[in-house]
């Protein structure tokens, strides 16, 4: 597994100093870049070849978030490609090698040019060392949104939202998400499904259905078709 070494920093901690759901996908998104990077198939690759990574979902499962201050490995590791498909692990232990969390992403392979999907070639597949799939529980890409929820304020797309391809980070998505949060609600589980890609100045229509233990975000556009949708469970 690739990985790296930080320590929780005060602008990634919330107000009882401990790391943040956004500050750890943060985390595990550096982790995947700077291995794409190291390998020479990283961002000016993609773009010389008109590539992109798009994000289909995520799951990331808590055991703990780390405290201000504490030592971490970050680690990351590819463990299939099929077709457009690329399917990637995520984990973060700590300063005793204990994991705190893990994730699992799948993302898909599109031409910046059509927007279509493209077969993973082999000059990016045959570059990353396939790994064993980690030990969690895997669960489906499909989250199911709940008929009855609470429409609340627009959000409209902004600057700080985009990341380099200039579409909203999916990150974004799941800060918009965590606004919804009750106060003092631990999150154990986050899942987010991505279904359209938002682009600056476009409106966001949150629409949040509350369980015991779970909330689901539905981020809609104006016609309430799903952009994203976020699954937080404690």
């Amino acid at each position: 597994m690739y990985t790296f070494e930080s320590r929780i920093r005060y602008s990634e901690v919330d107000y009882q100093e401990k790391l943040t759901l956004a500050g750890l996908l943060d985390y595990f998104q550096d982790a995947s870049t700077f291995q794409s990077e190291d390998l020479g198939i990283g961002l000016s690759f993609m773009r010389q070849h008109g590539y992109v990574w798009v994000l289909n979902m995520w799951q990331i499962d808590i055991s703990r978030f780390p405290e201000l201050g504490e030592r971490v490995t970050i680690g990351t590791a590819p463990y299939e490609m099929r077709g457009f498909l690329g399917y990637r692990n995520f984990a973060m232990t700590d300063a005793k090698g204990i994991r705190v969390a893990a994730a699992n992403t799948i993302w898909s392979l599109l031409h910046t040019e059509t927007g279509k999907t493209v077969f993973v070639p082999e000059e990016i597949s045959g570059t990353y060392q396939m790994e064993e799939k980690i030990e969690m529980e895997y669960m489906p890409r499909k989250i199911i949104v709940p008929e009855l929820g609470s429409q609340k304020d627009k959000i409209t797309v902004a600057p700080h939202h985009l990341d380099t391809n200039r579409h909203v980070n999916n990150g974004s998505y799941v800060r918009m998400a965590m606004d919804f949060l009750p106060q003092g609600m631990i999150i154990r589980r986050m899942r987010a499904e991505y279904k359209a890609q938002a682009f600056l100045n476009d409106e966001i229509w949150p629409v949040v259905s509350t369980e015991v233990g779970k909330i689901t975000v539905a981020l809609n556009n104006a016609a309430g078709k799903l952009y994203s949708v976020i699954e937080l469970t404690g």
